[in-house]
């Protein structure tokens, strides 16, 4: 860490790998988390040109005549917030085509662009893809942690940690957004997190789409905030409005492109019956989630039903970080049945290989934490890695076969 708004991104070596082989590398992810950063870094240490499109002048230019643009370019350029120019990527398409070499165009974007239809259909076979988060616990530790690998393929040993307490809250709160950690208190991380809500609704969601109710967007979030970590209710989150229920719905997956949201799909299994089909809402920051709901360290501590749902969301959020670079893919789901049993977090990596995360606020575990992750067990048979039940205790134990309390800490810590 050069200074307090530059952080090792662990996603950096992914980039530079696609970047030897791929024409084209999308690095996408939400506003302020340090796409803009990273894409210079790399592009500064090997002579790319730089262009935003954040630029009135230059988007307009390149809006205006985009085969021109394009054909104007150096042979290397870094294309900033790509998503307000989606009349380029025909063109990038045909630039490509002509020229395979590979680290052409490093793009990148502060929407989900892979759903503009633009894009899918100019740059598929092209481009890869990587996805940048807020800033992970272990970013912020300097130590890329090994909690995905022992998940899957290790096992964990009997440890004895230091309790988070405070800390946990505090890291909570906090997020993990550069520009907000940078403020010296809580306050001014809270007010940095509200500017930012205020500019993205108005600039971002407003230029991705006609709302006609523009003004309904803070509150939704905020109503979505209370609601993370839940199975999705969208009758709940509309029932304050005066719009449509798919409406609400249309404003909700907005929200998810511009990566302010995040929607947990359920996890199937022909072995298992009644299972509930909805999927969980996550918030994609839980610094965001916080000052939105107006909590600060000391209410959140007191609040232990708002706690359990935001350290979900929290645990949730580092390990999608974590695997962002992660050698082996893996994917996210969760599991309920009609009946209760659940398990938080679902995580599926090579060779359908499955393990589950159940979430704790408290400091102790009992035998009934692991009853969703037996069930699991049960259900995969040898297909199952590891269940783990994270809890703010001191102690990594093993409650039988592959099946480990081990302590939040761990997530980050974990060598």
């Amino acid at each position: 860490m050069t200074d307090s708004l530059l952080y090792t991104r662990f996603v950096q070596t992914r980039l530079i790998e696609a970047l030897a082989d791929t024409p084209v590398v999308l690095v996408h992810g939400p506003r302020q988390c340090g796409k803009t950063t990273l894409a210079r870094i790399i592009g500064d240490a090997a002579g790319y040109d730089y262009i935003t499109f954040d630029d009135d002048v230059l988007r307009a230019a390149a809006k205006t005549d985009p085969v021109g643009f394009v054909g104007d370019l150096g042979e290397k350029v870094v294309l900033d917030e790509v998503q307000r120019v989606p009349e380029l990527f025909t063109s990038l398409k045909a630039a490509v085509d002509r020229d395979r070499r590979p680290g052409r165009f490093i793009l990148t974007g502060s929407a989900n662009v892979l759903l503009l239809p633009k894009l899918a259909d100019s740059l598929a076979g092209r481009m890869e893809i990587l996805r940048l988060h807020p800033l992970a616990q272990t970013e912020l530790a300097c130590t890329p942690a090994a909690f995905l690998k022992v998940l899957f393929h290790g096992g964990f040993r009997a440890a004895t940690h230091e309790r988070l307490g405070k800390e946990l809250v505090e890291r909570i709160v906090a997020g993990g957004y550069p520009a907000a950690l940078a403020r010296s208190t809580a306050r001014r991380r809270a007010i940095w997190y509200r500017d930012y809500i205020e500019t993205l609704v108005q600039r971002d969601v407003r230029h991705l789409a006609r709302i006609s109710a523009m003004e309904a967007l803070p509150r939704l979030l905020s109503l979505a905030a209370g609601q993370t970590s839940r199975l999705l209710n969208v009758a709940d989150l509309s029932s304050p409005f005066q719009v449509s229920r798919p409406t609400i719905r249309d404003y909700l997956t907005l929200l998810t492109n511009v990566f302010l949201l995040e929607e947990l799909p359920p996890w199937h299994s022909n072995r298992m019956s009644r299972l509930i089909k909805t999927p969980k809402l996550h918030f994609g920051d839980t610094g965001v989630a916080c000052a939105l709901l107006g909590v600060d360290a000391e209410a959140l501590s007191v609040d232990r039903p708002l706690l359990g749902q935001l350290l979900e969301t929290f645990v949730f959020q580092e390990l999608r970080r974590q695997a962002s670079w992660n050698e082996a893919p893996v994917s996210f789901h969760h599991f309920r049945d009609k009946d209760g049993v659940e398990v938080d977090i679902v995580i599926e990596s090579t060779g359908q290989r499955l393990a589950g995360i159940e979430v704790k606020a408290s400091a102790t575990v009992t035998q009934a934490d692991f009853r969703g992750l037996k069930k699991m067990k049960a259900a995969v048979a040898e297909r199952f890695a590891a269940g783990v039940v994270l809890y703010d205790g001191e102690s990594t134990v093993s409650f039988g076969e592959r099946l480990y309390a081990v302590p939040i800490r761990s997530l980050w810590e974990l060598q």
